[in-house]
């Protein structure tokens, strides 16, 4: 299937053709393009296809990264005559090109920041603010390195730290840490661009740990933890962090506690505070103790 920029899709008349999505309802609950409806891919052939939209205008395609949408004609058997196109690199890039410019970037961040301090300050920010006063989270002239994976959470936990730390109320520096245990190249710019918009300065470092834990049958995903954890440890290390931030929230500690009597018949939980046995002076820091998880999904900032 042809293809289609989204350059060029900025130069076309909105009245001259229709966006359609077909990723399934997981991936268009974190978003859509403004205007486009929702076919899943295995639909456009049914009752709910093509045959619903407007037969003058031109049909363009979309999928996550541009992959799906290229290799879906022999799906379009019955409908030969329509005028159809892939959007090229799908909605990530659609997202990339809205976080490129510096005035859409600024608002992003803005917003992000006076949801923080606003309307979220009671479920958000405050019970932030109370784990790393109850639990001695933060001393004066401390190096954290806040670990990023581009999810919510640790996304979320980077926003906090910046808001504290903006506070002045003890001076700490901050390292924003993003680790590429091998992740393909549209997740890794995807997690860069939300991070430029938002106006986090991540330092990124490589790792092999997908390649190493790829064959591995047996607890692939501890394996994957353990490797990950001593990364971050190495890094926030040879960067002069004396801490590491993870973004485990309440919900994640009452799981832990439940999956331990469950599973293991002993009580075991995450701690707020962890002293590193293998790597002296550093310290492991879990902020987001005390923030349950309903309020963190409630609507992205």
């Amino acid at each position: 299937m042809e293809e289609i920029s989204y350059e060029q899709l900025n130069k076309m008349p909105k009245s001259s053709y229709i966006l359609v999505d077909i990723r399934d309802e997981a991936l268009t609950t974190y978003g859509m393009i403004p205007g486009a409806v929702n076919i899943c891919e295995k639909d456009l052939d049914g009752a709910n296809g093509l045959e619903l939209l407007p037969p003058d205008k031109k049909v363009i395609f979309y999928c996550e990264v541009g992959h799906k949408s290229r290799l879906i004609d022999e799906k379009l058997s019955k409908f030969s005559g329509r005028d159809c196109y892939s959007l090229a690199e799908g909605y990530i890039g659609y997202v990339r090109a809205c976080m490129a410019t510096e005035d859409l970037k600024k608002e992003k961040r803005k917003k992000a920041e006076e949801s923080i301090q606003k309307k979220f300050h009671k479920r958000l920010f405050s019970p932030f603010a109370k784990a790393c006063k109850t639990y001695q989270l933060i001393s004066e002239n401390d190096h954290i390195a806040v670990c990023i994976s581009g999810g919510k959470d640790s996304v979320l936990m980077a926003k906090l730290f910046q808001e504290i730390q903006r506070h002045r109320q003890m001076n700490f520096r901050l390292t924003f840490l993003v680790m590429n245990p091998g992740y393909n190249e549209e997740n890794l710019q995807l997690i860069k661009s939300n991070a430029s918009a938002l106006g986090i300065p991540i330092t990124v470092f490589e790792s092999t740990i997908f390649d190493a834990v790829d064959t591995v049958e047996k607890n692939p995903c501890y394996l994957c933890a353990r490797m990950r954890r001593g990364h971050l440890y190495n890094k926030a290390k040879e960067l002069g962090c004396n801490k590491i931030a993870l973004g485990h929230h309440y919900d994640d500690v009452i799981e832990t506690i439940l999956m331990g009597m469950l599973h293991g018949a002993q009580i075991q939980t995450m701690m707020p505070k962890l002293h590193s046995t293998n790597y002296e002076g550093m310290e492991l820091i879990r902020p987001l103790y005390l923030v349950r998880e309903r309020y963190m999904c409630m609507e992205r900032l």
